[in-house]
């Protein structure tokens, strides 16, 4: 399909699909003649590119490096290269992309699909795209249903690190208090170190590895008497919970937990049980974000508006108190034994 004209308010633009590219803008002008002698010229460059521009022999593999050249994460390359080769850019459809996730990862789901095949592929088709050598491109993702996030909460919390000091652990148990308390991702955690705590004020530099940035963290009075236990000589450059990262976290957590009886909630969930507390006692999204580093009050919301899901809060157009969970029966019994008394 050529290039087409069409008016927005005095100004010709122009649409449609040339080789393959899709295909729209502006030509600046009010004069339809002018305007047809840049739509031809947009149609001529475009063919002009297809046969002879940079898209013309452009493979994934020329396209992933650009990728990786542009600050693309490496992670997932190596698979996405040794399947695409030297295929052509140009050939690539979006239905190719969706069947070529299960091939690459077979038995996976469609998170790690949509996470580790779409999504750098289209990365580097369109970021190639962005320099004119080829077409935009989009795919559909894999349905992924979403897991409820089991929160910690503070009773879970105080049997795990009571569990954790009996076998020694002292620095786990911290750990565990020090992620409730602040909100701090397992990662994070890890890579604290006794410069970035300051016990006399009460704060913690923590520094955010999902969004490069740093935030001060109030320390409570909890998480400053499981710091001052671990013992160490707190040098500033030394890990404060000993752990290299979250890989060498996971099995002793694991084990602590299951030989305290508990639920098996990983690291992560210390992270949840912080907003989702916070949130059960009426504090306002928009400071637990900011409180917990999350990058917008928004994203707490979506994520623990499962903190909020009572249906008795209905009681309150009525000015009447939230019964918590009562049902009408149990309020209306509740109101003629206080009649009575």
């Amino acid at each position: 399909m050529s290039l087409t004209l069409y008016r927005r308010g005095q100004i010709w633009h122009y649409r449609g699909t040339v080789a393959g590219r899709r295909l729209r803008g502006s030509t600046g002008t009010a004069d339809k003649k002018i305007a047809e002698r840049i739509r031809a010229e947009k149609e001529a460059e475009a063919w002009q590119c297809r046969f002879d521009g940079p898209g013309a022999r452009l493979t994934m593999a020329k396209a992933f490096i650009a990728y990786l050249d542009g600050g693309g994460e490496d992670r997932f390359v190596a698979k996405l290269n040794a399947h695409w080769g030297n295929k052509l850019v140009s050939e690539i459809t979006p239905d190719m992309i969706h069947r070529a996730a299960p091939k690459i990862y077979p038995g996976c789901t469609g998170a790690t699909w949509n996470r580790q095949v779409i999504a750098p592929t289209i990365a580097a088709i369109n970021l190639c795209a962005e320099r004119g050598w080829c077409s935009p491109i989009k795919a559909k993702r894999y349905k992924v249903n979403a897991k409820t996030k089991v929160p910690a909460d503070l009773a879970w919390v105080n049997a795990f690190a009571s569990q954790a000091c009996q076998d020694g652990l002292v620095h786990l148990a911290a750990m565990a208090v020090f992620m409730f308390g602040t909100g701090a991702r397992v990662g994070e955690a890890t890579a604290l170190i006794w410069s970035d705590v300051d016990l006399d004020n009460a704060k913690a530099t923590i520094h955010q590895t999902k969004i490069d940035d740093t935030r001060k963290a109030h320390l409570p009075q909890q998480v400053l008497t499981a710091l001052r236990n671990i013992p160490s000589n707190r040098a500033p450059d030394d890990l404060v919970f000993g752990y290299a990262g979250r890989g060498s976290v996971t099995k002793v957590w694991n084990n602590v937990a299951a030989r305290a009886g508990i639920e098996p909630l990983t690291p992560h969930c210390c992270r949840h049980g912080f907003a989702t507390t916070m949130m059960r006692k009426g504090i306002d999204v928009k400071t637990i974000a900011k409180a917990g580093g999350w990058k917008d009050a928004a994203t707490v919301l979506r994520t623990y508006a499962h903190a909020l899901d009572d249906k008795t809060v209905t009681d309150a157009v009525f000015d009447t108190p939230v019964t918590q969970g009562q049902n009408t029966g149990d309020v209306t019994n509740s109101n003629k034994r206080k009649k009575r008394a």
